[in-house]
């Protein structure tokens, strides 16, 4: 047990218990839901977790993404809001935020975080350049390859093996770079795409010395590095906990040393950031920053707005600010610990070590008689519907695609159902309740049927696919 997290008073003679940082102020009921209309909703769902109601939903771990409460002085500053639609002064106070937190001098708002990966695709990929990057994310991913972009996963090895222990599973392996480069030639490279934390290796952190190193390699061969910081504080959580030398150090200061190794970055507010709706992208070039901000124009709104309301960067500046102090960190992160260590009692598997911001659900270990086309981490999720009323979502077959060429499933070697934990919502007597639920569908796991596939969009099918059970 981790020593900051413990789950009943008085456990031990001599040990504390542990709190979260803040109190309630307003509360949203819930409504509980019963068997035979769980049945029914899911159904009508199509087996998809997405497709569901939310007022059908009894406690929501489908994202950490806008799911958030926002604090008193995020409400508070939503009545603050500028709605001019030229030079708002929130787009200013949000300037000043990421300026200050992250770094980067050139500031282009965005609605939400595929808004800006959509213009960095688009003004940073050559039609056939390739984009290597520490495992794929989907919308990250995709606009890539709209672009004409070809994704390479140059993660370390690890990251794909749900029970290696290694503490930083997001680093990348710089000689699979290496031989990128030295295959198709640095010109080749738009540019480097790392994620911090790695949502789809089950929020698994990057190491300062893997960035460092990696950006003297980019820097030596003229290639670019961007982060996806969406996470990027949760990242600085487990440098700090883990790597030789960040003990001692907050995580704004680690925040700002890890960004000095890019040349810039984009965001997706709605995790760390503690907003409902929001984004942006940063650069140090100006060059391309007069590109994206001219890009934003087009597809976004206005540069000093960018799809959002001045009330939404008003509260994103606020919650940029709130993201960064160590004990909110420990206490995000600590719910998370608090869930993983009941489900490790019981011998859930999961991945590990647990990441940031979710359980990852080890849906092959769940289900070893299913084959990956039989969709074990879709099952998964739609077995916990089922049992409680607990919303979670797949990140395995389904999420992956299919190649663009080939037309064929893309078959990650994870298949994992994600529990997220929404921060500052639910309370530890949540997480018993979800903790009790997986072991109840885990006894069970040899019942399961599986799913087949009956509707399949063209993009992102994880979203809007539906599904049938096997017979």
């Amino acid at each position: 047990m981790s020593d900051t997290i413990h789950r009943t008073m008085g456990q031990q003679s001599g040990r504390r218990s542990w709190a979260e940082p803040w109190k309630i102020k307003m509360v949203e009921p819930l409504r509980m839901t019963r068997p035979e209309d769980r049945a029914g909703a899911l159904a009508e769902a199509g087996y998809n977790t997405f497709l569901l109601r939310s007022d059908d939903v009894y406690i929501d771990l489908l994202t950490d993404s806008g799911t958030n409460a926002m604090s008193d002085r995020q409400w508070a500053g939503m009545m603050l809001g500028d709605e001019a639609y030229a030079g708002s002064r929130n787009f200013y106070r949000l300037e000043e935020a990421i300026q200050t937190w992250y770094g980067y001098p050139f500031i282009v708002p965005t609605h939400q975080g595929r808004g800006a990966e959509h213009l960095i695709s688009q003004a940073a990929i050559r039609k056939g350049q390739y984009v290597p990057g520490n495992m794929y994310f989907t919308t990250t991913r995709l606009h890539q390859e709209l672009a004409g972009g070809i994704f390479v996963d140059v993660i370390t090895d690890a990251a794909h093996d749900p029970a290696n222990l290694s503490p930083f599973k997001g680093d990348v392996d710089i000689a699979k770079l290496e031989n990128l480069v030295a295959e198709h030639g640095a010109a080749s490279i738009a540019y480097v795409s790392l994620a911090g934390t790695v949502n789809m290796a089950g929020g698994q952190p990057v190491s300062m010395a893997n960035v460092k190193a990696l950006s003297a390699f980019c820097r030596g061969h003229g290639i670019k590095l961007f982060l996806d910081a969406t996470r990027l504080v949760e990242n600085a959580f487990f440098i700090q906990e883990r790597e030789p030398g960040y003990a001692d150090k907050p995580l704004a200061a680690i925040v700002r040393e890890f960004c000095d190794y890019s040349d810039g970055a984009w965001m997706s507010a709605k995790k760390d950031a503690l907003v409902n709706i929001g984004g942006w992208l940063a650069v140090r070039d100006r060059a391309l920053f007069e590109e994206l901000r001219n890009l934003v124009v087009v597809y976004e709104g206005l540069h000093t707005y960018g799809g959002l309301a001045g009330r939404d960067m008003e509260a994103m500046a606020i919650g940029i600010a709130e993201s960064m102090q160590d004990d909110h960190m420990r206490a995000r992160i600590g719910q998370v610990r608090y869930l993983a260590e009941l489900l490790q009692d019981w011998g859930v598997p999961m991945v590990q070590p647990v990441g940031g911001h979710a359980i990852f659900l080890d849906a092959r270990a769940f289900y070893p008689h299913l084959r990956q086309d039989q969709f074990p981490s879709q099952t998964l999720a739609a077995e916990l519907y089922l049992d409680s009323g607990i919303r979670s979502m797949e990140r395995g077959i389904v999420s992956a695609g299919r190649d663009p060429e080939t037309g064929d499933h893309h078959y990650p070697k994870l298949e994992l159902t994600r529990l997220t934990i929404p921060r500052r919502v639910y309370t530890q007597a949540h997480m018993d309740v979800v903790a009790e639920s997986v072991k109840a569908v885990y006894d069970a796991r040899a019942a399961a049927r599986g799913l087949k596939m009956v509707y399949e969009p063209r993009y992102l099918r994880f979203f809007q696919a539906r599904f049938e059970p096997l017979s």
